[in-house]
């Protein structure tokens, strides 16, 4: 399938059986858990372009761990830039001369490069895999007088920019979908007050403080505190419950005809070249198979969404444009 977005050229590779060897292995999805020494990388720069404590920290931290345990790489080493809904860190990206690193990204990013007008796009990177989903959850503070959302709705339509929610970073997934819940409400975009953190630790801090009425994030994020009784859950996002909160209903089993799940996955620097690609879309393909990454996502109750090369770059062109969409109508960018 061809994009509409140009994705950066890539220099030609040299040919050769090697590199020949190396392309059919990256395609290959049945790469044996575990490598050799000789066929891992030595080593790996993971970029988690967000602060500590929130869900591409965790990811990156995953694959830190699990590509080392598995010896599918001799040591990797997890970089955290902060700021801007990720674009800061696809900004250093862009700059970055060492083919073997891999950016921890996702829907928040897709969101975040268009509502802050950021000069380097995803376009201009090299998509490797799409590795996760989850879907989001709605919380209020424990004190909340918010029993229902239809509760939190209602209180946004009679006091506006009095009712504050938190989330990620703005343009992501979490703001995207305070939109979305509003609108299908009827209430208009201007009347939505989101305060967007760069780290899942900042808004659970807001909540426990009752600084903010509302939180939204990954299941994953917010399902302990939840469970500790800190904040209560009014919904999930997700086409069913999530396992990690049962009997926390859908938006949809609400009234609410809203479904959004947040995806997770990684690129490379969009100078690398074929060979560079191939060697890390098998390292990733390889990690997937592994019993710990199977382990990880029941852990952190991530659903597995892997989607590795020419496919996961279908996905990426189209969930852009998907996500500008969103964006325009419910009036975040124009």
């Amino acid at each position: 399938m061809t994009s509409h977005l140009n994705f950066s050229r890539r220099a030609a590779l040299v040919a050769g059986a090697a590199g020949l060897v190396l392309a059919a292995s990256a395609c290959g999805g049945g790469a044996s858990a575990g490598s050799s020494s000789s066929d891992s990388l030595k080593k790996l720069s993971i970029i988690v372009p967000a602060n500590p404590g929130g869900g591409w920290d965790q990811t990156g931290r995953a694959l830190q761990a699990d590509l080392q345990s598995n010896k599918l790489v001799t040591s990797a080493q997890v970089t955290n830039i902060g700021g801007g809904g990720g674009t800061n860190g696809l900004a250093k990206l862009a700059t970055e001369k060492d083919a073997n690193t891999l950016m921890v990204m996702g829907y928040v990013m897709v969101g975040a490069v268009e509502t802050n007008g950021a000069k380097t796009r995803l376009e201009d990177t090299t998509p490797i895999a799409r590795l996760t989903e989850e879907p989001l959850v709605l919380v209020v503070p424990a004190s909340s007088k918010y029993q229902t959302v239809q509760d939190l709705v209602a209180d946004i339509k009679a006091n506006g920019k009095g009712v504050a929610i938190t989330g990620g970073s703005a343009g992501g997934a979490d703001h995207i979908l305070a939109g979305q819940i509003l609108k299908s409400q009827g209430v208009e975009a201007d009347k939505l007050n989101y305060i967007g953190y760069s780290g899942g630790g900042e808004s659970i801090a807001a909540l426990l403080g009752n600084k903010v009425q509302a939180g939204i994030s990954g299941v994953g994020e917010y399902a302990e505190q939840v469970k500790a009784g800190k904040v209560r859950a009014l919904a999930v996002s997700g086409k069913a419950e999530a396992p990690a909160l049962p009997g926390v209903k859908p938006l949809k089993d609400q009234g609410i005809d809203v479904v959004l799940t947040n995806w997770r996955g990684v690129v490379a620097p969009g100078s690398i070249d074929d060979a560079q690609k191939a060697k890390l879309t098998d390292v990733v393909t390889k990690l997937h198979d592994t019993e710990a990454w199977k382990s990880t996502l029941k852990k952190n109750n991530w659903d597995d969404a892997f989607l590795a090369g020419d496919g996961f770059k279908t996905f990426l062109t189209e969930d852009i444009t998907k996500v500008k969409t969103t964006l325009s109508e419910i009036g975040l960018v124009k």
